[in-house]
């Protein structure tokens, strides 16, 4: 059986139908169409499900969409404003912080989320907090690269 729930979502309300199993990042891609969430391992380990819930970085695929009711969720496709790039957005470009891309976006968000919580993150916590999710193409150097550097355009 299916239940209404109202999602917002980067800003816009998004009213759906889903049964009580179906995860948030389900609910994104296949009733929202925001396909940018990415979903890894679907078991919490992995990252690239990640969304901003409430402003804190939260795995969506371990989230049931009926418990994120009345709450905030931005995702990636909420970074950008129109045809101009987050300043995290751009520099994953510039500092080449991406390979194949399928984890981009749980960093991106995971990136964001923690910078706007607490903008002045020294070297260690940075690597700590990037630490919670897998890239299995970069070594993490670009990573840790492009963060620092959207940190001092955020600041």
């Amino acid at each position: 059986m299916k239940t209404p729930v109202k999602l917002r979502v980067n800003g816009q309300a998004h009213e759906i139908f889903v049964e009580p199993r179906k995860t948030l990042a389900d609910a994104l891609r296949d009733d929202c169409g925001l396909t940018g969430t990415h979903l890894g391992c679907e078991h919490g380990v992995c990252g690239a499900c990640t969304v901003l819930l409430d402003g804190d970085p939260v795995r969506a695929c371990l989230m049931f969409a009926i418990q994120c009711q009345d709450m905030e969720i931005r995702t990636v496709e909420g970074l950008a404003d129109g045809e101009e790039l987050h300043p995290m957005q751009r520099a994953f470009w510039e500092k080449h912080g991406l390979q194949c891309g399928f984890c981009t976006p749980g960093f991106l968000m995971l990136a964001v989320g923690a910078l706007e919580r607490k903008p002045d993150m020294d070297e260690e916590e940075l690597k700590e907090m990037l630490s919670s999710n897998l890239c299995r193409c970069t070594g993490y150097q670009n990573i840790l690269a492009a963060v620092r550097a959207a940190q001092a355009e955020m600041q």
